[in-house]
């Protein structure tokens, strides 16, 4: 009944365009009553309940009310902040370099040595396609702020005509949408915990850079509506495709050489404004993946794959042989590890979606994938009960 009533009252609120209730009920009331319903299903399941509240209860109950992350209320984020380069790696390979530099921003920031009024921190990603570059945003938002989703994305090829800016932070008082909120401000006032990412920034419009010189610079930003609106608890991203055609065929370990930097920098110059790029924190090349990466690549996809027919009580194992054909199939020199996931879908999830409602796997049932060169992947079913 609580529940109900919150959706109501969301729904008036909405209606009312009281966004700040409509933000407290949507992050705090909800989630918090839907986990208390959650938790009376367990623990009448179990019929066992906690005697004591512990340090995370409190901070979880306290974190779904403020979106502020657990682990930045608990002890333990000082030990998760060491190992960061590890907890980034098994998400993002090849990358070393970037993910290095932004685990030493991110410890900057959370230890007090950085300007507080400014952003987590303030990156321009440049690189070819398929390299990394938005599932390293998508890594950092799940290790920051515990939640993959704590993403925004914004398309800058939206923003390319001047019309378009005022979308970002929202139409002056009198203008169509008005009441209606900045794409950028509006996320960000609803939820101030977040990584934002510009997506292909090299196409904006002249204008939007001067909003991100205010958030880079004062780590705060006004819209439409003249409300100040704080950046200062976002990682903000920039990504970029410029000088790529100097990257996608050189084969290097590390960080790049000098020579191929100065060739991607005199590009960036070129397009960018030196005050913006000198307000941000770093700017960092993402090398070609070679196929040395893409074993590691597939088994971080079929993580994924497996958890979801894990729901479904079905296992799914890939011998040696498969993972390989699977690796060099979705391997394109040009566009690096994005064709994987299309591979992945056509010859694995395609045919077990098939097979799952023909009724050929079952739950409980354990399947093995190995590839043949005269006959491609190849399917064997085990029941549990066999």
């Amino acid at each position: 009944e609580q529940l109900d009533q919150a959706r109501l009252e969301l729904d008036i609120a909405h209606r009312k365009g009281d966004l700040a209730k409509a933000g407290e009920i949507t992050y705090g009331l909800i989630p918090e009553l839907e986990q208390k319903l959650k938790e009376h299903v367990d623990q009448s399941q179990s019929q066992t309940l906690k005697e004591e509240v512990t340090e995370e209860d409190i901070a979880s109950i306290v974190s779904r009310w403020t979106g502020i992350p657990i682990d930045k209320m608990l002890e333990g984020e000082r030990e998760k902040l060491l190992t960061m380069e590890d907890q980034m790696r098994s998400r993002v390979l090849g990358q070393d370099e970037a993910v290095s530099a932004i685990s030493n921003a991110v410890r900057r920031a959370r230890s007090g040595l950085q300007d507080a009024n400014r952003p987590i921190g303030s990156f321009l990603f440049l690189g070819p396609t398929g390299v990394g570059k938005t599932e390293l945003a998508k890594a950092l938002a799940s290790f920051l702020f515990n939640d993959e989703h704590a993403l925004l994305r914004i398309d800058m090829s939206e923003f390319m005509e001047k019309h378009a800016v005022s979308r970002l932070i929202g139409a002056p008082p009198g203008y169509v949408g008005y009441e209606e909120g900045g794409t950028l401000t509006e996320a960000v006032r609803r939820r101030p915990y977040q990584v934002i990412l510009f997506d292909e920034i090299e196409k904006a419009h002249p204008d939007v850079f001067n909003i991100l010189l205010q958030v880079l610079d004062d780590g705060r930003l006004t819209d439409g509506q003249g409300r100040t609106v704080d950046f200062k608890n976002t990682l903000i991203i920039l990504t970029s495709n410029l000088g790529s055609e100097f990257l996608s065929h050189a084969d290097f370990e590390g960080e790049a050489p000098k020579e191929i930097r100065d060739q991607v920098m005199d590009v960036v110059r070129s397009h960018f404004r030196p005050e913006f790029l000198n307000r941000l924190d770093d700017i960092l090349i993402f090398k070609r993946l070679s196929r040395a990466h893409m074993k590691g690549i597939v088994d971080i996809q079929l993580i994924r794959l497996k958890k979801l027919l894990e729901d479904q009580k079905i296992t799914l194992e890939l011998e040696n042989s498969a993972k390989e054909w699977l690796s060099n199939e979705g391997y394109d020199p040009v566009y690096g590890a994005r064709p994987l996931k299309r591979v992945i879908q056509r010859s694995l999830q395609n045919l077990l979606a098939s097979q799952i409602l023909e009724g050929k796997i079952k739950s409980g049932d354990t399947v093995t994938v190995t590839h043949k060169d005269n006959e491609g992947l190849i399917f064997k079913t085990s029941s549990s009960g066999k």
